[in-house]
């Protein structure tokens, strides 16, 4: 079996892939599977007519999602399985990551047992944009008091935006890291950096769709995102300089209330992290999207 070695040239055969069906995972977009670049090396292939995509690093060989078609077969699981195999010497690195709830029978009955991921957070875009009622008020004071006591210009990115927010991003991370000495966490972030690598120097080929803050002429937020699919929006990146109060609260509705087209904002996962959880949880999800992890019962 020839694995090919992920290019952006992909492309066009993945969005071919992943349009067959609505997704609401994050995971399920070309632009979320290239990212990643820098930390894997990421091949795929064809296998009885369904797109396969595997991950591997030197830990071992996985699948960042499962295999993508119309007609996935028992035969194509133990072929995926056999691949993954070839490279891991501890059989339980040989994974399926981010199976779909539709997804979780069909998965479950060929003899895989599956533990759930933490979930991505589903919002409604009207509710961000316009942050009516008592639960966003908190977020429509911080973003008023924002717009009333800082001179600001909110832009569409640009290439020429690229150096200052990876500086942005590096002190936003440095910041981080004095505040929380957890390696997960830290790790977290550098993964972070290098996915913003990737994103900022291929914006344009991967369809991206980004915005900034300048407050006083300097670069002070930005946010990217992308589409997932006819009424999903994910918005994956969002860095501030929390010194101006109120500006992440403004970047993101402003941000959401551009989104018209859209009928839900998916705002990522929460990593596990408490904190973060908070943050999410404050804008008040309709719901969580649950992915699953598939590994052989025998394993």
């Amino acid at each position: 079996m020839k694995l090919n070695k992920l290019t952006l040239k992909d492309k066009k055969i993945f969005d071919a892939f992943l349009s067959q069906r609505p997704h609401e995972l994050s995971c399920y977009c070309f632009q979320n599977i290239y990212i990643w670049g820098k930390l894997y090396d990421i091949f795929w292939a064809k296998i009885n007519g369904a797109l396969c995509i595997f991950f591997k690093d030197n830990i071992g060989c996985f699948m960042y999602l499962e295999p993508l078609g119309e007609n996935i077969t028992p035969e194509t699981i133990v072929e995926v399985f056999k691949i993954m195999d070839s490279f891991n010497n501890n059989p339980e690195v040989s994974r399926i990551e981010n199976i779909e709830d539709k997804q979780f029978y069909f998965y479950q009955d060929l003899g895989l047992k599956l533990a759930p991921k933490p979930g991505e957070y589903l919002c409604k875009r009207e509710d961000l944009g316009q942050l009516k009622g008592n639960v966003f008020k908190p977020k429509r004071a911080s973003y008023n008091y924002f717009v009333k006591h800082y001179k600001y210009e909110y832009l569409a990115y640009q290439p020429k935006y690229k150096k200052d927010c990876l500086k942005l991003y590096k002190r936003w991370m440095k910041e981080r890291k004095i505040n929380n000495q957890d390696k997960v966490y830290r790790g977290m972030l550098l993964d972070g950096l290098k996915c913003l690598e990737i994103t900022l120097s291929n914006y344009a080929k991967l369809g991206f769709v980004g915005r900034i803050v300048k407050v006083k002429e300097k670069l002070a937020a930005f946010t990217f995102g992308f589409k997932l699919s006819q009424e999903t929006f994910c918005v994956s990146n969002e860095v501030a300089d929390l010194g101006y109060k109120g500006i992440a609260q403004f970047i993101f509705r402003e941000f959401c209330v551009e989104l018209k087209d859209y009928k839900y904002i998916n705002i990522m996962d929460d990593s596990g992290l408490e904190n973060l959880k908070r943050v999410k949880l404050s804008y008040h999800p309709l719901r969580t999207v649950v992915g699953f992890v598939g590994i052989r019962a025998n394993a």
